[in-house]
């Protein structure tokens, strides 16, 4: 599967997570699909500050990612 290919999936992955972090006031931005294969997201709203953000993000959304693309190493925040 090609960068672009597997940035798309990623996309739709987080879009199927998104609905949960809406939930609680938060959201998450898809920002870009790195050549090493690290997802970088940008937490938006509650997610953005809430101290529990970062356990959401590792045990949550990037659990899920690598549990469907294993290609991918890691899925972090990055600060807009």
């Amino acid at each position: 599967m090609n960068k672009e290919e597997l940035t798309l999936k990623v996309e739709k992955l987080i879009d199927d997570v998104r609905p949960y972090l809406v939930a609680d006031g938060g959201n998450i931005k898809f920002i870009e699909l790195t050549d090493d294969m690290i997802v970088k997201v940008e937490l938006q709203g509650a997610c953005h500050s809430c101290p529990m953000s970062k356990i959401t993000l590792k045990n949550g959304v990037e659990e899920y990612i690598k549990k469907e693309l294993p290609e991918i190493v890691s899925v972090e925040a990055v600060n807009i």
